[in-house]
């Protein structure tokens, strides 16, 4: 698939500038992060979603994040992760969870998207931005489902969190934040593996690893109008 970059991003000059690519290896960790930004690379193609619009890095920018740049993008993020620790905290204190593993588990993937809150928040403060208020949430029927149904939000979520942070990472300008979006974007990649591991939710062809590699050889990204979309059954 072809790269397609929003043009000035962070991608855009870490394809074109061999220095700056360099210097963002350094940083992001040398080999291992060399693998990830060729796959990163080969997923931000001119793939098309719904409406002719396309996702990752040819998704339409929408009037919000022409106007805003990296800030609105941040606070986009800022927004999903509030819902995160919301979700995680609320789980925590409900009780509906039996087993120690497990909460502790959810306990330990609550603190993580709690700092991943505040991170963005200085984030966007370092920006020149105003950070976005937190949203008010709506878990009660999810928690009251019980542990099954807990699991299976909690892989949505962290799926989701996971792809929409890939369908924005073509269109950041600044090295410094597409840094951060990497390094969050596998970390909610590695919590929905587990989620989904957990919840027992089969990959493509039903082989027991359940949920462990659901995209292949290259992760989806989401659009921000599709990660608004499974976001709002959440959002009150």
């Amino acid at each position: 698939m072809a790269l397609t970059p929003i043009p000035n991003g962070a991608l855009d000059e870490l394809a074109r500038d061999e220095t700056s690519r360099s210097k963002f290896l350094r940083m992001m960790g040398g080999g291992a992060a060399a693998a990830g930004l060729a796959g990163l690379l080969a997923a931000c193609g001119d793939d098309k979603s719904l409406g002719g619009q396309a996702t990752g890095g040819g998704v339409d920018p929408g009037p919000v994040a022409k106007t805003g740049g990296d800030i609105d993008i941040v606070n986009y993020a800022l927004t999903l992760e509030y819902v995160e620790a919301r979700f995680y905290k609320e789980v925590v204190e409900s009780g509906m969870i039996k087993d120690r593993k497990l909460l502790e588990l959810l306990k330990q993937v609550g603190e993580t998207e709690q700092t991943h809150v505040e991170t963005l928040t200085e984030a966007v403060k370092d920006l020149g931005g105003q950070p976005v208020d937190a949203p008010g949430t709506r878990f009660e029927k999810v928690i009251a489902g019980g542990e099954g149904q807990i699991l299976q939000v909690a892989a949505t979520v962290e799926n989701v969190g996971a792809a929409a942070y890939l369908g924005q990472a073509a269109r950041i300008e600044s090295k410094d934040i597409l840094a951060a979006a990497l390094s969050i974007h596998t970390v909610e990649a590695r919590h929905a593996a587990a989620l989904n591991e957990i919840a027992g939710r089969p990959f493509k062809g039903g082989d027991s690893l359940a949920g462990t590699v659901p995209d292949g050889a290259f992760a989806k990204p989401l659009s921000m109008a599709e990660v608004i979309a499974a976001a709002k059954p959440f959002i009150a």
